[in-house]
């Protein structure tokens, strides 16, 4: 397998085209790390097969790293120029990948057409922007106090200072919440105090 990878990597350092790899390269070079790994275990450390295998697993990564990263700027490349890539070409991995990043890069490309012949029509989001949430309770008058802010960003559900759950809440909710929540939320930038009169 070690020669296999020495004879990937070079061909992809060397050549500036993308270069064939078997469906199951990647698999087979998962098990290849996956033996020198669990022979590491079992020798001893101070052993010349030991320095050898240390020396063998460090190359394998670094070639592994380099290919990778080699066909990674390749595959971008024709997908970002709309040229097909050959799947006889590609690993089992790479395949699935590719696809799903051309379908958007094909998606995105219709859209940028569509923006510059004027066809763009607004869309809504699945939810209404603004949304009111005020909870009222009775609460006896040293929790009664509350701040009313307008969310920025959206956030989970939180645990309130009164030990009360509040949200989930989407940008541009109001809420009602106890002063010492409400103050975190517009420290951390993601609410706004709103005035109530």
């Amino acid at each position: 397998m070690y020669n296999q990878l020495y004879a990937a990597w070079q061909r992809e350092i060397d050549d500036p085209t993308l270069g064939a790899l078997p469906p199951d390269f990647y698999f087979k070079i998962s098990e290849y790390l996956r033996r020198i790994k669990d022979e590491d275990k079992i020798l001893d450390k101070k052993s010349v097969k030991m320095n050898l295998l240390l020396h063998e697993s460090a190359n394998v990564e670094r070639m592994l790293k380099e290919l990778l990263e080699t066909r990674y700027r390749k595959l971008i490349k024709n997908v970002t120029k709309n040229q097909k890539t050959p799947s006889g070409l590609l690993t089992n991995e790479e395949t699935r990948m590719v696809e799903t990043f051309t379908d958007f890069t094909k998606t995105y490309h219709k859209f940028a057409d569509d923006l510059m012949l004027g066809q763009i029509q607004i869309t809504e989001p699945d939810e209404a922007p603004i949304r009111i949430v005020v909870k009222t309770e009775n609460a006896s008058p040293s929790v009664s106090k509350r701040s009313t802010i307008r969310f920025l960003k959206s956030i989970p559900a939180i645990m309130g200072a009164d030990m009360k759950s509040y949200g989930p809440f989407i940008a541009e909710d109001i809420a009602s919440l106890p002063p010492q929540n409400a103050q975190i939320l517009v420290k951390q930038g993601l609410a706004v105090l709103v005035e109530v009169s």
